[in-house]
């Protein structure tokens, strides 16, 4: 345990954390620290740096309740972020240490959203291996509708339609600056309505985000003779542009112009990325699916990848004593 140190993030942590961020193989914006503290009133963060001797060599965004510690809650997903140059022993020496850390500091157990595979930059699943040995238990798993931007892909006949149909009602798209259209004519009374909802992010948040983010957060709006009518919140990363929020108004739908945007945005817009994440369909923590929203997303071409939420006692670290030989 000698070889690597834990620490608590502070705010003097920001640069090295930001810096860190910026050349990890594993992280996306969603882990600089603008972005994590948007919310901070909301969680009591319990990040995580790990050092071997001065270099910071990974980190962990965390916040803890009570006796646990909770890959950020306020983050879609988390885990253990590393670069490119480090071996699986390493990670394995790194999360002990981390297990031990949180074990002498009275947190009992560790819960964590690993990130999904199409986010790295370079493929990345040590942790994955390291809660197998572990003997984590899964306690979670969504299911993210992707397009593989990289390889062929087609559009049901329906969908086909209703691009044609947008096409036929000359809907207009554009990306704009500003969400409050669609924040407050669409999304906030779908979502009230539908699901007695919410969105994750207020409008004040999602307009503070986007000066800070310009060019990850980015908003796309259908509009008829002027008036939206739909619209969708794209978080663009290095190698996927991920539908945030989607939504149009109910009386609306069959002028196509969900349809419209999403073909515009996957063959036009983002056909350079390899990923296209339509993102989840999924309620009761992942053990009910929406049926007819995983088959609209999936009539675009896409397919299925698993997004694990684990759960492991940090007394456990010594299960690793015995794994590298």
């Amino acid at each position: 345990m000698d070889k690597y140190t834990v620490k608590k993030y502070t705010e003097n942590d920001f640069k090295a954390w930001n810096d860190f961020i910026a050349q990890a193989k594993n992280a996306t914006f969603l882990f600089h620290r603008n972005f994590m503290e948007y919310h901070k009133d909301r969680f009591e963060d319990y990040s995580l740096m790990v050092f071997e001797g001065e270099k910071l060599v990974s980190i962990l965004p965390a916040n803890r309740s009570g006796e646990n510690l909770y890959s950020h809650q306020g983050l879609t997903y988390g885990g253990l972020v590393y670069n490119d140059t480090i071996k699986l022993a390493s990670v394995i020496e790194i999360f002990k240490s981390i297990l031990f850390f949180l074990s002498g500091n009275d947190i009992q157990k560790l819960q964590l959203k690993l990130i999904p595979s199409i986010y790295h930059q370079k493929p990345a699943e040590e942790l994955n291996y390291i809660l197998f040995l572990l003997e984590a238990n899964l306690i979670r798993r969504d299911t993210l509708a992707v397009v593989d931007l990289s390889n062929s892909y087609s559009l049901s006949k329906l969908r086909k339609r209703g691009v044609k149909n947008g096409i036929n009602n000359r809907l207009i798209i554009k990306e704009v600056n500003d969400f409050t259209d669609f924040w407050n004519e669409i999304l906030i009374p779908n979502l009230a309505q539908k699901h007695q909802a919410k969105p994750v992010h207020s409008l004040e948040e999602i307009t503070r985000l986007k000066a800070l983010f310009p060019n990850e957060i980015r908003q796309f709006n259908v509009y008829e003779n002027d008036i939206i009518v739909a619209g969708t919140t794209i978080f663009e990363s290095s190698t996927v542009a991920h539908s945030q929020y989607i939504s149009g108004k109910e009386d609306k739908n069959e002028l196509g112009g969900l349809d419209l945007l999403f073909y515009k945005l996957i063959s036009e817009a983002f056909k350079k990325k390899r990923f296209f994440d339509f993102g989840i369909s999924n309620e009761n923590q992942g053990r009910k699916l929406n049926e007819g929203l995983s088959y609209w997303k999936e009539s675009f071409g896409a397919n299925t990848i698993v997004h694990d939420f684990y759960e492991v006692e940090t007394s456990n670290y010594t299960i690793l004593d015995t794994v590298l030989k």
